[in-house]
């Protein structure tokens, strides 16, 4: 495990954001905000590149999807802790003031721009995988977009998904799209491990129609359904196995289709 501390200090480190705010949601899993550049842009959805300075002053960085909507004045993220990762050992224990790399160059496929129009749009996460969704679920073209906007969220554990919980209780209250929420916007969350109101793996619930009826979806296609991935590799080559079986095309920047995937978080 590495042990080097993130610091307050007053040198300015390149491309360094100060911490505003820290909330550990369990023993695993907690979210932070920092400045946010006067220049920089970004899309709902989009991630970045940051880190802390490693032992030989070169940084370590991941991918990091911004969890915060585009016009926020704050940028939000949103991690697991890995015990002996080489970077969230250390990101784990920022505290307010301390100093974090951010990279201002983003990117990424789970972008409203890479599908084309349709009725429902589908958020499909696990784990930590519901950051770019905090982005997009506060994303006013979202529901200009969409008639239903769905986020589906499973974890292992109740407390896992506290995060989407809360982004769900606040959203009602959002300036711009709280309004537009309480009509289009429905959370369905669902545990593997411990026992809860609703179980099992997105995967099965969908291929066994449960999914569908709970939240009274009569007909899933490609005619009308956008859908949006991010979760683990094995969830992602499932859920593209099953959209492609029914029809679905998988979309980019460059050519919008029916589906995207995105695979930029910390596992």
């Amino acid at each position: 495990m590495n042990d080097l501390q993130p610091t307050k200090t007053a040198q300015t480190m390149p491309d360094a954001q100060t911490v505003l705010s820290v909330r550990h949601w369990d023993d695993r899993l907690f979210s932070f905000r920092v400045t946010r550049p006067a220049s920089f842009r970004f899309r709902s959805g989009e991630f970045v590149m940051i880190g802390l300075p490693g032992e030989n002053g070169r940084p370590i960085l991941r991918a990091y999807s911004i969890a915060s909507p585009f016009w926020d004045e704050e940028l939000e993220f949103y991690s697991i802790k890995v015990p002996d990762g080489p970077l969230t050992s250390r990101l784990q224990k920022i505290e307010p003031g301390d100093q974090v790399i951010v990279k201002t160059k983003p990117t990424g496929t789970l972008v409203l721009d890479a599908l084309l129009p349709g009725k429902r749009l589908w958020m499909l996460s696990t784990g930590t995988g519901v950051a770019p969704f905090a982005s997009l679920m506060r994303e006013p073209e979202s529901y200009e977009k969409f008639d239903r906007v769905i986020l589906t969220q499973t974890c292992r554990l109740n407390s896992e998904l506290d995060y989407g919980a809360d982004l769900a209780r606040r959203l009602v209250e959002d300036p711009l799209v709280g309004e537009a929420a309480q009509e289009k916007f429905t959370r369905y969350a669902t545990t593997t491990r411990e026992t809860s109101d609703r179980m099992g793996r997105i995967t099965d619930l969908i291929e066994s129609g449960k999914l569908l009826e709970d939240l009274g979806v009569g007909d899933f296609g490609p005619e009308k359904d956008r859908v949006m991935i991010c979760g683990s590799m094995g969830l992602n080559q499932d859920l593209k196995r099953i959209l492609e079986a029914r029809g679905f095309g998988e979309g980019a920047n460059s050519r919008p289709g029916e589906y995207v995937v995105e695979r930029a978080f910390v596992d």
